[in-house]
Formats: structure tokens, C-alpha cells, sequence
């Protein structure tokens, strides 16, 4: 079973900051967010995810990749998967940040790209309006395709430093890409060396339908919500489908799901701490996916119920309240899944695409003319 945690600021509760009565300052440092990153490689994650937005509403963010590229360093072995939102930016840029990110992160990055859907959002940027899902979802697909090829760009070994003649690359493996498509048209190649992993790992929402044929085309790990495990069984099998009719295995693709958590010494104590955190916010925060709000053993017997009905492959806990969510899966619910043989413990080696049982694959361009 695969574990990965989403990491917002203060958790996925907007109150969360206020009722935990955290500094606002401190959501905005460093040691914050690697200290959530360092919590979960500790306790052998998977992987992070660092969301992002172009939301004006959301109050002040930091830069998802940005921040990935300082964790970094100082957390080794966990995969940094942050949003890289492709709606209003140019996916060359996308591309030569993810692949820094692999190259800083030895290996164990990946990338969630998203579509902005709102007119308010648009406006930010000024270079066009709002448009409907499928046509972000075409637009998505182009520049995930566009990321890929650049990522491809350059061959493995074309950096040669070599002192007697002068060379630093050999061009010969360097590639234009030529892509002309419906949104974008770039040359390339890339300015940044192949990632270690060839091509960082690929992470998708599936939720709505425009958002499915790109997942079964391009996704390693996709994530759903669902409001219960039939729901999720139900959005797994649709996705294994889709997977399939790409010309993909699906078995090379792992399904993820959202489990919103808020851990406390007993039901009753997590649901008044939830109406705590909906007061400070004026209004009830609805579920986006199963949520369980209560001990650690009730989050172990949804984790185990998931994988045994084979609604996932695993989860993505997205705490409600950070720090104070996280610590309670790492010391509590970790420790039970271990024991239930759902979870290894201990960090594993190799890169994040072996993490998952993915190859690295083939250069598109090897072996190619310039």
C-alpha cells in the first residue's frame, strides 16, 4: 500500500491556523514546512503534496515548487510532489523547474498539474478569459505532453565537460522538440539536463469527467475523491478502464485516495473540535472525499477496508488541522498500519518512479538527429 500526505500550510480546514494558534508567520517559514515534510519521511510516506493555487482568496502562498526545491535538501527520501498549476504558465518553465526539483531532490520529485478554472483567477494573469473544462483539460493534456518531451530534450550523458576541446555538451544530444499544438508551440530543447528519473513522477486528479482521458494518458499515480469506498471502487475500476484503453497497463498506474483526517482521543472529541474549527470559520467546511474524524484505529480500519475492497491502492491523507494531524498518524495510525502489514517502515531506497514499480523510461529522442 502506498501512503502519501498532502501538506497545506495549516491543514485543509481554512480555521485550522486560528483554532491551532499558530503564528500566521510562521506558515510562511522554512522550517515549517520542512519540519511537515521531515515528519513524514520519518515515519516512511511515500510521498508529499505540496498544493498550490492561483486563488486570490486563499490569502498569501508560497510557491509549491519553490518550496519542494528547499525541502529538498534537508529531507531526503520522501517524494516532493507540489502543484504546478499549467493554466496561466508556460510549460517550458514548468518543465526546467521540475527537473531541478529531481535533480536537487536525488530522484524523488514529482509534479500535480492543475488546471484554474475561474475568471478571477484569469484576471491576475490578463491574457485571457475563463475557459469551460474540457477546453483546460485539452489545454492540461498539450502541456503535460509539452513538459514530457522537454524533460526528453536531452539525452543522458549529454553533458561531457570535456576540458580538451572546449565542450561542456555535446549537442548532438540535444533535441528540439518541434511541438505545434491547439495552445502551444515550442522549439526547445530544454535548458536543464534530463531529470535523474527521466520523467519525474506524474500525479492527476480524476475527479470530473474532461480531467479522465489525460489521467489514463500521462498519470503515474492518480488521485480521487469519494464520498465512501463503493464510490471509490466504483472510480477506480473507471479509471483502470481509461488506463487500459490509452494502451497503458493498469497496473502501472496507482489510485490513490483522498482520506480527510482529524484524529483525537475518541469520536466525540474529533466532531467538537470540527464544529470548533466550522465556528471560527462561519460555516461548515463539507467533505471533499471520506473523511474520518476520531482515533487512529478508526482511520487504520478505513485505510485496511480500502485496500481490501479495492477501492485504492492507497491514500493520500489530507489532514484537517497541521502540525497536530500528522504527528497523530505518524505516532499512532503509522505504527497500526505497520502491525496490520498494510505499510513498510523504514525508508526505502532507489528513486521515487521505483518507489512505485516504474522503470525509467526510454529517451523519445535517443538516438534521434539534432
Amino acid at each position: 500500500m502506498h501512503l502519501a500526505v498532502e501538506l497545506t500550510a495549516a491543514g485543509r480546514h481554512p480555521a485550522a491556523a486560528a483554532w491551532a494558534g499558530l503564528d500566521p508567520a510562521v506558515l510562511l517559514s522554512a522550517v515549517h514546512h520542512a519540519g511537515l515534510a521531515r515528519t513524514a519521511a520519518r515515519r516512511g510516506l511515500d510521498l508529499a503534496l505540496i498544493p498550490h493555487s492561483f486563488h486570490p482568496d486563499g490569502g498569501p502562498l508560497l510557491d509549491a515548487v519553490a518550496v519542494a526545491a528547499r525541502i529538498a535538501p534537508v529531507v531526503p527520501g520522501i517524494g516532493l510532489v507540489p502543484t504546478a498549476t499549467v493554466t496561466h504558465t508556460e510549460p517550458f518553465h514548468v518543465s526546467k523547474s521540475i527537473a531541478t526539483l529531481d535533480i536537487v531532490s536525488s530522484g524523488h520529485a514529482g509534479w500535480e498539474p492543475a488546471v484554474s478554472r475561474t475568471q478571477a483567477e484569469a484576471d491576475l494573469f490578463g491574457r485571457k478569459p475563463a475557459a469551460p473544462a474540457g477546453v483546460l483539460w485539452r489545454e492540461a493534456a498539450e502541456a503535460i505532453e509539452v513538459v514530457v518531451r522537454l524533460w526528453d530534450s536531452w539525452e543522458d550523458g549529454a553533458v561531457i565537460r570535456d576540458a580538451a576541446t572546449g565542450r561542456y555538451v555535446d549537442r548532438d544530444k540535444l533535441h528540439h522538440i518541434d511541438f505545434q499544438g491547439e495552445f502551444f508551440s515550442v522549439k526547445g530543447p530544454s535548458i536543464t539536463p534530463r531529470p535523474p528519473q527521466g520523467h519525474p513522477l506524474v500525479v492527476l486528479r480524476a475527479d470530473e469527467e474532461e480531467a479522465l482521458p489525460v489521467a489514463a494518458r500521462w498519470a503515474d499515480v492518480v488521485r480521487i475523491a469519494a464520498p465512501d469506498l463503493p464510490d471509490a471502487v466504483a472510480a477506480r475500476e473507471r479509471i483502470r478502464s481509461a488506463v487500459a484503453a490509452a494502451g497503458r497497463d493498469p497496473e502501472d498506474v496507482t489510485v490513490l485516495l483522498d482520506v480527510e483526517v482529524h484524529l483525537a482521543a475518541d469520536r466525540h472529541r474529533a466532531r467538537r473540535d470540527l464544529a470548533e474549527l466550522d465556528a471560527l470559520a462561519g460555516g461548515q467546511l463539507p467533505a471533499s472525499s471520506v473523511r474520518v474524524l476520531g482515533p487512529a484505529t478508526d482511520l487504520a480500519d478505513l485505510i485496511g477496508s480500502a485496500v481490501r475492497t479495492r477501492a485504492a491502492d492507497g491514500v493520500t491523507l489530507v489532514p484537517l488541522v497541521l502540525p497536530a494531524d500528522l504527528d497523530a498518524v505518524a505516532a499512532q495510525a503509522v505504527p497500526l498500519l505497520a502491525g496490520r502489514g498494510l505499510l513498510r517502515t523504514g525508508r526505502a531506497g532507489g528513486s521515487l518512479r521505483a518507489r512505485f514499480g516504474l522503470p525509467r523510461p526510454a529517451n523519445h529522442f535517443a538516438g534521434a538527429g539534432s
